[in-house]
């Protein structure tokens, strides 16, 4: 009977316990794996949620398991304080902190059909401004269609949305966004009926809603209202047709070339006169370099980085051409990049598939442009805004065990948790000058990144490791052993630790007092599951979210004792 005692409290000591049971005292709940970690503040895991989101599920956790477990947290916290909910899910869908915005739009869906009146109205009344664009729009009418119905609070908000726009640039939305998810803009203004309140919203709604073709979407004598010019342009690039070049006889071929040309021509003409942007052009025009190059020189930010395969594929950017300088010049635009709120994932997804040289989803495939690649790299350090660094010793540990390996961050194909601690590390180790990159799984060892890897190198160089089981009190039990001196420690990892004979808190702990350094412990988590291996109670633990624009600068003012 002793000596089964004995056996079972062997590993359980308030200094060195084995990661499969909890530490004696301490409130820890079992992870995934089968080992005990902390259970990550409620509100930090919807942080998690609301970054990170739940496709593609992790090694341990399908993804229709994941999204339950994170929808039933949002409907406990929609109880506790539905109007903190809220406001956290505006703030992540206004600052674009997120790299996409569906799981947010989902969990405001669900506070304005779930939630108590205060949350349901702030909800409701968050609409109109947090909403972007028509697909945000879309995404909330489809999320919200199946959680409520179409109350008069409801349509009020969506009336709002359409309503509270200026002329040119509900026109661009009604065109560009005609349809998503199931739904199209004519659906979404019969259902809310918004009453116009001026003329030109009117012949807007009716265009859109009852396909009223009036006197104004006639070629305008004179110039006229902006808005109803584009929608007039929109409606003569729509009657531009392009056909096969197939004839009988030369000179019939010759005579469709021509036709076509002049087409072209007018598109041109259309594209650069009422900035026409690529969704409301014939299909059959986007493979004429001439239309791209057009659209190129008005082309947003995001929509430029989504179309850079096709721009290369189609010979637009060329080496040396003027179409490859102006893309760079923008991608490494500091300001550009921030003021239309690119998200460093959606730069990186760029940057792996373009360096390819075929699309993901396709058979298309390109000359790839070294420049243009080179200003993608610099562009994902970009992305992430300005960070001053903290000056500290880094011993980064990139998890890249067998679990690190399943799952999409954000949906990107190929992009696994393991990968994406590779393109964070070398962003850290361009910040911090003074970082040492290491992997870990139930070994430590060094991965061969540096902060002069291209960031889709580094990524390639952990995609497929698996050291093996889980261990990450490794980075402090290694720099502790060979005497290295480490004042901060980043542990990027999905939490799911079970390996070691002591906890990763106790392996800071131990390092502590054994070197005398006051060593702190950023966790970067990086699937959006309720665990962390970071002590919530030390001062010198921080929890981040992988992949929020805002982790890096936060990173550095822990590290540097200002937060």
């Amino acid at each position: 009977m002793k000596k089964n005692i004995r056996q079972a409290l062997t590993g359980l000591q308030a200094t060195e316990t084995s990661q499969g049971l909890p530490i004696p005292g301490r409130d820890m709940v079992e992870n995934n794996a089968g080992g005990f970690v902390f259970k990550l503040d409620e509100w930090k895991q919807l942080e998690r949620f609301l970054i990170l989101g739940s496709e593609g599920g992790t090694f341990y956790v399908s993804e229709k398991k994941l999204s339950a477990d994170n929808a039933n947290k949002v409907l406990l916290l929609l109880k506790k304080d539905g109007v903190k909910v809220v406001e956290k899910t505006v703030e992540i869908l206004k600052s674009g902190r997120a790299p996409k915005p569906d799981v947010a739009i989902f969990v405001l869906a669900l506070a304005a059909s779930k939630g108590d009146d205060a949350t349901r109205k702030a909800a409701l009344a968050a609409v109109p401004s947090a909403l972007k664009t028509g697909t945000h729009l879309l995404k909330f009418v489809d999320s919200v269609n199946g959680l409520r119905g179409w109350g008069r609070g409801l349509k009020k908000a969506i009336q709002l949305w359409f309503k509270g726009r200026k002329n040119e640039t509900l026109a661009l939305q009604l065109v560009k966004y005609k349809q998503r998810e199931g739904w199209s803009m004519k659906d979404v203004l019969r259902l809310a009926k918004p009453v116009p309140e001026t003329e030109v919203q009117g012949k807007l709604f009716g265009w859109t809603a009852k396909n009223e073709k009036a006197e104004w979407a006639k070629a305008p004598v004179a110039p006229g209202d902006k808005a109803l010019d584009f929608v007039w342009a929109t409606e003569q690039a729509a009657q531009l047709k392009l056909v096969a070049e197939q004839a009988d006889t030369a000179e019939a071929k010759a005579i469709l070339a021509e036709a076509n040309q002049a087409s072209v021509k007018k598109l041109v003409d259309l594209i650069v006169t009422y900035r026409l942007p690529r969704e409301a052009l014939p299909t059959e025009a986007l493979n004429k370099v001439e239309v791209w190059e057009a659209l190129l020189q008005e082309m947003p930010m995001t929509a430029m980085i989504r179309n850079l395969g096709t721009m290369s594929k189609i010979g637009l950017l060329k080496p040396l051409s003027d179409a490859e300088k102006l893309v760079f010049q923008r991608l490494t635009d500091a300001e550009r990049l921030r003021g239309a709120k690119v998200h460093p994932i959606q730069v990186l997804s760029a940057l792996r598939t373009y360096s390819s040289g075929r699309g993901v989803r396709s058979a298309a495939s390109w000359n790839v442009s070294t420049k243009v690649v080179e200003a993608l790299d610099e562009a994902f350090e970009l992305s992430f805004g300005a960070v001053e660094p903290a000056g500290t010793r880094h011993l980064l540990g990139l998890d890249v065990s067998g679990s690190m390996s399943g799952g999409e961050i954000a949906g990107v194909p190929g992009l696994s948790p393991s990968a994406a601690t590779a393109a964070l590390a070398v962003v850290a180790a361009r910040t911090e000058p003074w970082t040492a990159i290491m992997g870990f799984a139930d070994s430590f060892r060094n991965l061969g990144i540096t902060a002069k890897d291209r960031v889709d190198v580094a990524t390639r160089k952990v995609s497929g490791l698996t050291f093996g089981s889980t261990d990450a009190s490794l980075p402090m039990t290694w720099a502790l052993q060979n005497k290295i001196q480490v004042d901060t420690f980043v542990v990027m990892t999905d939490n799911e630790t079970w390996a070691g004979n002591i906890q990763p808190v106790q392996a800071l702990e131990k390092y502590r007092q054994a070197t005398g350094i006051g060593a702190k412990l950023i966790v970067v988590g990086m699937t959006s599951t309720g665990f962390t291996i970071a002590d919530p109670d030390d001062a010198g633990m921080l929890d981040v979210v992988g992949f929020d624009g805002a982790t890096p600068a936060l990173m550095a003012k822990f590290a540097k004792g200002e937060i």
